[in-house]
């Protein structure tokens, strides 16, 4: 299956989109169509995302999120939210840096993700909810983190204001993203890798016929999504301070900011 060709976006669209819109999978001129398309296919693959990732990541992935989130200043005794959470992926790193489960708030916009969440009998409160609004009040957030969810979300502009309003002053602010590598052939390797080897490797253990789809969208977000410096633009206009990213591997991108 050939990459789709993103949709051409107008300017003033590309500030607040995290990428160009992706007709193969979803109704690119209804908004709704896209949402419904994400809300069904987090849903329906949630039972494999854990087991999946694992086998992809080598055992390394909960290392590499602790390490970011100890760079991005985590510490016991703060307030988090984590966006996007998932399946708890980043959740169960911050529990192991703060041991303070009460002081965490989960929020996705898939109950199918949170209800695979397990957090080793931690109580951890999840709430149902977008980027774009925050369902946490004004300034109550020491430290916030969106972990592989930007090219997810419809509004990033929305998104990153959200982000300003829930952090107390001076609070920090993580988004962990996968980046397209500069190189040509750098891409082309992890271009086969994700949109080759890895929905063949899905359809083998996934029990969700859905899976292989889902790495093969992750790529084609990857590859779509805005560069670098506009995530850092956007961010910088929202009101937070001292935007900057941090780069591991070439493609594992740590963008932080202040509230």
């Amino acid at each position: 299956m050939p990459s789709p060709l993103p949709t051409p976006v107008s300017e003033r669209d590309a500030v607040s989109l995290p990428h160009s819109p992706l007709p193969a999978y979803y109704d690119s001129n209804d908004p709704a169509a896209r949402e419904a398309f994400l809300r069904k296919t987090f849903d329906d693959t949630a039972v494999d995302y854990n087991r999946l990732e694992a086998i992809l990541g080598l055992g390394t992935g909960s290392w590499y999120r602790r390490q970011a989130l100890l760079r991005a200043g985590l510490r016991p005794g703060m307030q988090v939210v984590d966006v996007g959470m998932g399946t708890g992926l980043v959740s169960r790193q911050i529990l192991r840096i703060t041991g303070q489960p009460e002081r965490l708030v989960g929020v996705d916009p898939s109950p199918g993700m949170m209800e695979q969440a397990r957090f080793d009998g931690h109580p951890v409160e999840c709430r149902v909810g977008r980027a774009e609004s925050i369902p946490v009040p004004d300034a109550s957030a020491d430290f916030l983190v969106m972990g592989y969810a930007l090219r997810h979300i419809a509004d990033f502009a929305a998104a990153a204001a959200e982000f300003r309003r829930v952090l107390k002053p001076g609070g920090r602010l993580l988004v962990l993203e996968i980046t397209s590598p500069e190189g040509s052939i750098a891409k082309t390797l992890l271009k086969a890798y994700m949109r080759g080897a890895v929905p063949l490797m899905a359809r083998a253990v996934s029990r969700s016929a859905s899976t292989p789809m889902l790495w093969r969208y992750y790529w084609d977000t990857i590859e779509a999504c805005v560069p670098p410096a506009r995530v850092l633009q956007t961010l910088s206009a929202a009101g937070l301070m001292d935007a900057e990213r941090h780069v591991e591997l070439g493609i594992f991108s740590e963008y932080r900011a202040r509230g």
